[in-house]
């Protein structure tokens, strides 16, 4: 197959490729051959059809299976003389389109190569690291919380009105039309008012109520109810307040400690201190790796592919678009032109890709098996009962499975650079590190 250069610009690259008829006739005769000693056709034996009935009966598919091995041939061979990798998909497009048996066949090959990446000196980089030791009242601050959240309820002073906030102890029966329905009694039944667990309309109007009173609290069950025969009726629920109680919040001793499964209050604050010192350490790694990032944007510049860089500017407008318009859940709305804020990032996140792919590939970095099963098995335990699906979902799709090991590779060559690099270590605390991080923040 002849090969002609048709285009060099850049990082732009077009080539014609012809094949002679010739080429491709003898390509089809070589593939008849090789088929003919295992074809059968009624009136010979096995082997011995002639090759002009094979030809007859199979050289159409033959010659497309042909044509397609030659052309995927000869850009593999290019690509592999030229050392040239596509930045996406290249674009192949058959030029004579009135083409006919006989005919040479002509196919413009288009794309744009990958460039040529700069060598970065990583022991040239200087970074800062904060560390920040976790305080004791840093410690004190998240056993309040644990506090609060496990708290419990104590009964209010006789005669006190239940407010939001409150748990109301009660007895009810729910009757539609004057008779009791299925699963709408209940005894000794804790509701705290304000938690949005009952009907709508339900908790407001026990606001007020005593321990002893007797209310009768009407509601519709929405259209959407899930049980089809209380779905949009109204019920009237007689409720008997046997306590009104107020939250109060725990005591910090050994017997929360247990509640959260430890065995004393000393065992609990290690625990507490464990989890806060690695939330400080990825929150500062979260900061010196945009420091990174930041400094290689800055100084390593190269040529980018402007399609990679459209099509990440185009994602980037429509993502934003979406977070502006929760609502609109599908994609049939006005097509979404990048701005130059858009094209700016894009041009960001292509640089920084492609250079961290190359640094990440130049020292064998590479996600594993277990660490993608991992990954998988993070994920899946958002959806819990589905976690099979999920799996299932991940192994047939090729983009997700890109989707998930991307950031895995990432943070993988993230840490092999901050080996290499002068990374200085500076002791701050909580709020330094809070304020930084916030500082970047609004650098986005």
């Amino acid at each position: 197959m002849q090969v002609t250069e048709t285009l060099n610009e850049g990082l732009k690259r077009g080539y014609k490729l012809m094949l002679t008829a010739q080429e491709l006739d003898e390509k089809v005769d070589a593939k008849l051959r090789e088929a003919q000693p295992e074809v059968e056709m009624k009136g010979f034996r096995k082997g011995k059809v002639p090759m002009a009935l094979l030809r007859k009966q199979f050289g159409q598919r033959i010659m497309g299976e042909a044509m397609q091995e030659a052309v995927d041939g000869a850009m593999n061979e290019h690509f592999e003389a030229t050392g040239d990798r596509p930045a996406m998909q290249p674009e192949v497009k058959m030029t004579n389109e009135d083409w006919k048996e006989g005919d040479d066949i002509e196919v413009a090959l288009n794309y744009e190569k990958l460039p040529e990446m700069p060598e970065v000196d990583l022991k040239a980089l200087k970074l800062e690291r904060m560390v920040v030791p976790v305080a004791d009242e840093d410690v004190d601050d998240a056993l309040k919380n644990l506090a609060e959240s496990a708290q419990n309820f104590a009964d209010r002073k006789k005669g006190a009105k239940a407010k939001d906030g409150d748990q109301v102890v009660m007895d009810f029966v729910g009757k539609i039309d004057g008779e009791a329905f299925d699963g709408g009694s209940a005894e000794d039944y804790p509701l705290v008012l304000g938690s949005n667990s009952f009907i709508p309309g339900f908790e407001e109007q026990l606001a007020g109520v005593k321990a002893g009173e007797e209310k009768a609290v009407t509601v519709n069950f929405p259209e959407e109810y899930g049980a089809a025969h209380l779905a949009g009726k109204e019920a009237v629920f007689d409720c008997t307040i046997k306590a009104v109680k107020a939250p109060e919040a725990a005591q910090i001793d050994d017997e929360l400690a247990k509640q959260f499964g430890e065995e004393s209050l000393d065992a609990l604050k290690d625990r507490i201190r464990e989890r806060l010192s690695e939330e400080y350490r990825q929150t500062a790694r979260q900061f010196t790796k945009r420091q990174l990032l930041d400094t290689l944007d800055e100084t390593v510049k190269f040529e980018l592919p402007p399609t990679l860089v459209d099509s990440e500017a185009k994602q980037i407008a429509h993502q934003l678009w979406h977070d502006d318009n929760p609502d609109a859940h599908g994609h049939d709305h006005p097509d979404i032109e990048p701005t130059e804020e858009h094209l700016k990032l894009a041009e960001r996140r292509v640089r920084l890709g492609l250079l961290l792919a190359h640094i990440g590939e130049k020292a064998g970095i590479d996600v594993t098996e277990q660490e993608m099963t991992q990954a998988i098995i993070n994920e899946a335990r958002k959806y819990p009962g589905q976690e099979q699906q999920f799996f299932q979902f991940v192994q047939q799709n090729q983009q997700m499975q890109q989707q998930m090991r991307a950031p895995i590779f990432e943070d993988k060559v993230v840490d092999y650079v901050f080996e290499l690099a002068e990374v200085t270590d500076k002791e701050a605390t909580k709020d330094d590190l809070k304020a930084a991080i916030d500082a970047l923040d609004e650098e986005e």
